[in-house]
């Protein structure tokens, strides 16, 4: 990005905060130029400037035609070293959050808004059981349970020698085989609470300054900011506790941390249930009784505290939930030890007890979907805006594909795992309901295929009908219907992405559906698909059976494919820098619903920007362009939010490529609905949108002009800059589409018209010796 710009016609110093967005960037790269200094940040997060650039604040006459380029770099918050590939484990979490930010505004509904928080963490809750119980059912029932206690499957495998039933060991009864194979399942759980832990350490537990004064032009010694009064008109995302959500994490953290070890314990306890007598049974039901109480109180704290957002929360959690855990890890140490205690007669056949779990978690997880749907109704009339995802019901949407990806993660290692242990001796194999799940995969694929057909119909029609507008756009050349066509396709394409709302609520819909019929099919019957169809008709019955075959192979290919992407990403940094850019999408947001997603990297990114702006303007007095692509254009709109009145005063926006409203007004619309859009629009000096038709991400923000102010979308930019040849473009000029909107030249344009529409800059503060305040170039001003 070359830094020069029109000479702006007025107002002294000025300073432009570019902000990059998915993917990452460098800060070469942002600033055109192969020398840059860091000026204020750490390895994770920093400020740019070019090394020309460092005391531009003390030569003033230099940057009299154009402001001073800074580069904010974020990318490694989100991609960083080989652990980042661990977080494909928290994809099923990650979605599960997004459903807690996507519920519709509610003025005046403050107990459906706390309903609605409550069925997501619920809902959240079964997915960390799900995802110990799946881990459960490879560990102890599959390995432990069936394959070491077959002399078949144990005989061909050396590591299970140990615990083979045949070969009578210490480790071969059945209770300390599964004992010691819990070993697993709750490492897994210790390492979900480690990478929460660790990640919570680098993000929310991170106390911002209180001791100080904000960074903002506010008289000296006025404190630090305290409880926002209720006549505040800042949205949520200005609030002071928005992006503080240590005390949550913590809790939510401790409670799943206990749900996911209760599980295990819960597994090993069912299992000598029955061949207890006597004292065994006695204990027995003590543990279990025990194990219930506690769950019950994971229940009442995952119910009883949502986000506190109106101050800034920096109480430490009760010890009654720090030490929960603690309490959580004995309870399990103690039922292993009553599960491996000698029971005459005991041996292990069919299943492990207790595989009825899996069912009782889709049916929690459906009906709390569907409630969850309720609510957003109710939350949604009367309907405000059309053009809300799934009228509202994108958050129970999303919430459903993330039991799905939990479904088809825990299925799909189960499965794997079965077929493997399997092909030495016939086992058992997993629960019915994971086959008939497995099974209603060809199914829904099948079923997407009709609307994969119409959105490409559509798009075939879609850009036949834009011919005739891009040689409209283009009058005055000389048609060229190769090239036409290649920019009237570029537009259709980039309309698909309007389509999503359908498709996703096409495949949460038949999802549901489909696993309210593999629960009803599991239980009816109690054998897998192509059994319990065996005496129907034959064309019935080869389906059946041709689904579940189907099934069975594309869920354990899934799972290949999951780890061996990991794997991959583990060792190549380019393939972990595409699992960031997922990243960049789904964890904007804090960690509301649950701990163990990835961490929301703008509670850090957020603060960096507002203070940067504050300390900046302070110190110069001079105006300020911050300058967001991407994901950057969401960035730089929260950290504006985030702004005291007077900063904003001096701070310009201009975004491009900005999904704003197209993604995140459209699914997140009581954070970025239009009422929020305009009362940024009214908050910010002055705000310029840019956009292109051939974008399949950013769009325009459709805030109309009010009070004075121009409407924020500038006219569509034309892309390609140009059509055809030309002495100015002697080569085809590509369609750019969602990259590059520096090269057009209407960017430093905006740009421009931007820091002119800003008042003049201030006197510079002068420090007790009568000095210029060097605290604005950046070194000592973060």
């Amino acid at each position: 990005m070359s830094p020069a710009t029109p000479a702006p016609e007025h107002g002294g110093a000025a300073l432009e905060l570019l902000v990059h967005g998915v993917g990452g960037a460098t800060p070469q790269s942002m600033l055109d130029d192969p020398r840059t200094v860091r000026v204020t940040g750490d390895e994770t997060a920093a400020v740019h400037r070019r090394a020309e650039d460092l005391d531009a604040e003390d030569h003033p006459g230099r940057y009299a035609a154009r402001p001073v380029p800074e580069a904010y770099v974020w990318s490694h918050l989100t991609s960083g070293d080989g652990a980042r590939a661990l977080w494909l484990l928290l994809l099923p979490f990650m979605v599960v959050n997004l459903a807690h930010w996507m519920r519709p505004p509610a003025a005046g509904r403050p107990g459906l808004v706390r309903l609605y928080g409550v069925l997501v963490r619920l809902l959240a809750l079964t997915l960390t059981a799900l995802l110990t119980a799946a881990a459960c059912e490879v560990a102890l029932d599959l390995t432990a349970w069936q394959c070491a206690g077959t002399a078949g499957c144990a005989d061909g495998r050396a590591w299970l020698g140990f615990l083979a039933a045949d070969r009578g060991g210490w480790w071969s009864g059945p209770g300390r085989r599964l004992a010691l194979a819990a070993v697993l399942p709750a490492a897994l759980v210790g390492l979900l609470w480690y990478l929460s832990h660790r990640t919570w350490s680098a993000y929310e537990a991170q106390r911002p300054p209180t001791d100080e004064a904000p960074p903002g032009p506010v008289p000296p010694g006025s404190g630090a900011p305290g409880p926002v009064p209720p006549e505040d008109p800042r949205p949520a995302l200005g609030r002071p506790g928005f992006w503080y959500g240590r005390r949550l994490v913590a809790r939510l953290r401790a409670a799943h941390t206990v749900a996911g070890l209760l599980t295990v314990a819960g597994a090993l306890a069912a299992a000598p249930a029955r061949h207890d007598t006597g004292a065994l049974a006695a204990t027995g039901l003590a543990l279990r009784a025990a194990l219930l109480a506690v769950a019950a109180v994971v229940l009442w704290s995952v119910c009883a505290r949502g986000r506190s957002e109106r101050r800034l929360d920096q109480r430490v959690e009760s010890a009654l939930f720090t030490r929960l855990p603690t309490a959580a890890l004995v309870l399990l140490a103690l039922t292993a030890l009553h599960t491996a205690w000698d029971r005459p007669g005991w041996t292990s056949a069919g299943t492990l007890p207790g595989n009825a779990a899996f069912g009782a978690l889709t049916l929690a997880q459906g009906g709390l979907v569907v409630a969850l749907g309720a609510v957003a109704l109710l939350l949604q009339r009367p309907r405000r805006d059309p053009r809300t995802a799934l009228a509202g019901l994108g958050g129970p949407a999303t919430a459903m594909l993330a039991c799905a990806l939990g479904g088809v993660m825990s299925g799909g290692v189960a499965q794997w795992v079965a077929d493997r242990l399997g092909d030495s001796g016939p086992l058992a194999g997993p629960p019915v309901l994971l086959s008939w799940q497995a099974s209603a995969i060809p199914v829904l694929l099948l079923l997407l295929l009709v609307p994969a057909a119409l959105l490409g119909v559509r798009t075939v029609l879609a850009t036949r009908r834009l011919r005739a507008a891009v040689e409209a756009d283009y009058a005055g050349e000389h048609p060229d219907p190769v090239r036409t066509g290649q920019i009237a396709t570029s537009r259709a394409r980039a309309s698909l992405t309007d389509s999503a709302p359908v498709l996703i609520g096409v495949v949460s819909g038949t999802a549901l559906l489909l696993g309210a019929a593999s629960v009803a099919g599991a239980w009816a019957s109690g054998e897998v698909p192509g059994s319990a169809f065996s005496g129907a008709h034959p064309a019935i019955a080869a389906l059946a059976s041709t689904t579940q075959e189907l099934g069975s192979w594309m869920i354990g290919f899934g799972f290949l494919l999951f780890v061996t992407w990991g794997r991959r990403a583990y060792r190549d940094a380019s393939a972990r820098r595409t699992i960031g850019i997922l990243w960049d999408v789904g964890t904007f947001w804090p960690r509301a619903a649950h701990p163990f997603a990835p961490p929301c990297y703008a509670e850090r990114a957020v603060p960096d920007l507002t203070w940067r702006m504050s300390s900046w303007t302070r110190h110069s007095g001079g105006r300020l362009v911050i300058s967001g692509h991407s994901q950057g254009s969401v960035l730089a709109a929260a950290a504006v939010w985030q702004l005291p009145s007077a900063t904003r005063a001096r701070v310009a926006l201009l975004t491009y490529g900005s999904p704003l409203e197209r993604l995140y007004g459209r699914w997140f619309p009581a954070y970025f609905g239009p009422e929020a859009l305009r009362g940024l629009h009214r908050a910010v000096h002055c705000w310029t949108n840019l956009h292109r038709a051939t974008d399949p991400i950013g769009g325009p923000v459709r805030v109309p002009a009010e009070d004075g102010r121009p409407p924020v979308d500038a006219p569509v930019l034309l892309d390609p800059v140009a059509y055809g040849r030309t002495r100015a473009h002697p080569l085809p000029e590509p369609v750019l589409g969602h990259s590059d909107y520096q090269a057009d030249p209407a960017f430093a344009a905006c740009r421009s018209d931007l820091l002119d529409r800003l008042p003049p800059a201030l006197p510079r503060q002068r420090t007790a010796d009568g000095t210029a305040d060097q605290g604005s170039s950046g070194r000592s001003s973060g």
